[in-house]
């Protein structure tokens, strides 16, 4: 198991717990073994002004361990906090405004949008946590009549799928049905998460050949 106490040549990625599934896909699939992994807990997006606090507390516990530390969030509603934030330590984050445009991509999120304005989008992970995350959390499961209240302005349903699953597809499906909303599907994959990783790691894969040896975790 690797130590936060060797010397700096690994990577970590702070990231949003709604990206742990995925990035560790990417990370697996891609052979990213001097990558390291701390997620935040995803509940947080339904209150975004914390976000910067919590990961400048989690940049503060790791930049002495490692070479390198990229933030795993877009602006994610912070209006700008995040990106404050970076420039202060001089690290970067995924490009965009939310996760959404990042596995979209940010030219066909930005035609998704001017498509229809109001849309309420769907990822895998929003898909598998839909009754928390959704349900639950905005009380409509208490209280059903909160649909209209925060639904009633939208017009469709966008589910960004990253992998190819019926069982996802399925309930993403049943989620729009919930909402009294139409569905659309569309199967993007990573998009610009996969490809601002890439970015991060590839070039320390031939400057740091030995770690690759070593194998990496997703910290507690």
């Amino acid at each position: 198991m690797h130590s936060l106490h060797e010397p700096k040549a690994r990577v970590l990625i702070i990231a949003c717990g709604a990206l742990a599934k995925e990035i560790v896909a990417l990370k697996n699939l891609n052979e990213w073994h001097h990558l390291d992994i701390q997620c935040i807990d995803a509940k947080l997006h339904h209150r975004p002004a914390l976000i910067p606090a919590r990961l400048k507390e989690q940049i503060e516990r790791y930049r002495d361990q490692y070479e390198k530390i990229f933030v795993g969030y877009a602006d994610c509603g912070t209006a700008g906090g995040i990106d404050r934030l970076i420039e202060e330590y001089g690290i970067e984050r995924l490009p965009g405004a939310d996760c959404f445009a990042c596995f979209a991509g940010l030219d066909n999120f930005k035609a998704l949008n001017d498509e229809e304005l109001g849309t309420f989008y769907l990822t895998d992970f929003l898909v598998r946590q839909f009754d928390f995350m959704v349900i639950q959390m905005l009380g409509i499961d208490k209280h059903p009549e909160l649909r209209d209240d925060y639904f009633g302005n939208y017009k469709r349903v966008v589910y960004l799928s990253q992998i190819e699953d019926e069982k996802l597809l399925n309930a993403a499906k049943v989620a729009a049905e919930r909402l009294s909303l139409p569905f659309v599907h569309l199967h993007c994959g990573y998009g610009e998460v996969e490809r601002a990783l890439s970015a991060q790691l590839v070039q320390r894969i031939s400057v740091y050949p030995n770690h690759g040896k070593k194998s990496s975790h997703i910290l507690a």
